[in-house]
């Protein structure tokens, strides 16, 4: 099972192929600050399904602020 900065990394990586030219830190706000569509929300769900092979219900979604908010979920939904 991946632990909390496995995810962070992962989420990381996605981000950076959608916001190049930006730092990233566990405390950046995915939308407020990156300002990523609800599409881009999702392709990000999207990629983290895949490589996880995990189901992300998107009841979950009101939750997430933050990179550190979506990791914390992903290693609640793994536990």
């Amino acid at each position: 099972m991946p632990n909390y900065n496995i995810y962070v990394d992962y989420i990381y990586t996605v981000l950076r192929t959608i916001k190049q030219d930006v730092e990233f830190t566990e405390n950046t706000d995915l939308v407020t600050e990156l300002g990523l569509s609800s599409l881009q929300v999702m392709e990000l769900i999207e990629h983290i399904e895949d490589h996880f092979d995990i189901s992300i219900s998107l009841n979950i979604l009101p939750d997430i602020n933050t990179v550190g908010d979506l990791a914390r979920k992903l290693q609640e939904l793994n536990g």
